[in-house]
């Protein structure tokens, strides 16, 4: 027969509290990181068809389904998604930014980087923490100048799409994003 006291009581309550939420809440980032991936490919294959032969030539595509940025002189980006294999979910990530400058707005966008061989997602997965531009050159492909990405046209390593763009930054800043691994 247990003798129970009510500080044994309340720290046991508490234990199993903390356990059950901890476990919870990784599950349920996980689960809504991949439906809002898998939301904003069906998006980006809808509004830009080209994309298309981006995702069945890549060795591996990194999705950020929304990410956040505003800055007023000084500015700050963030946004987390996962790095997908074929069509499964292998790690999530996070974009951190920082930007300065002449600037005003708020925005939200989604991205994909195409890695078109696999050296170059092996380089991305084998850092912790990683620099378009510093750690890789890469291609922005917009609507406009897309129309004739195919199989023959595709030569660069990596390629970043953003769409679903909304809100309204201007103004001319510098500015760093580091892509991050977390555990999700």
């Amino acid at each position: 027969m247990n003798n129970w006291t009510r500080r044994g009581f309340i720290l046991s309550a508490g234990a199993g509290l903390t356990t059950a939420c901890a476990g919870g809440t990784e599950s349920t980032a996980r689960d809504r990181i991949d439906r809002d991936v898998d939301l904003a490919l069906q998006q980006m294959q809808a509004e830009l068809p080209f994309t298309s032969e981006l995702v069945n030539s890549a060795a591996g595509m990194l999705v950020m389904p929304k990410v956040t940025k505003a800055g007023l002189i000084i500015g700050g980006t963030y946004g987390e998604g996962s790095l997908m294999i074929g069509n499964a979910p292998v790690d999530y990530y996070s974009v951190a930014g920082a930007s300065y400058g002449l600037q005003a707005g708020a925005q939200q966008y989604s991205s994909v980087l195409f890695f078109m061989d696999s050296a170059h997602l092996q380089k991305f997965r084998a850092r912790n923490g990683w620099t378009l531009g510093a750690d890789v050159e890469y291609t922005i492909v917009d609507n406009s100048g897309a129309a004739g990405i195919d199989n023959n046209t595709i030569k660069d390593a990596v390629y970043a799409v953003i769409f679903n763009q909304a809100g309204l930054l201007a103004g001319i800043s510098v500015e760093g994003s580091k892509y991050s691994r977390i555990v999700r």
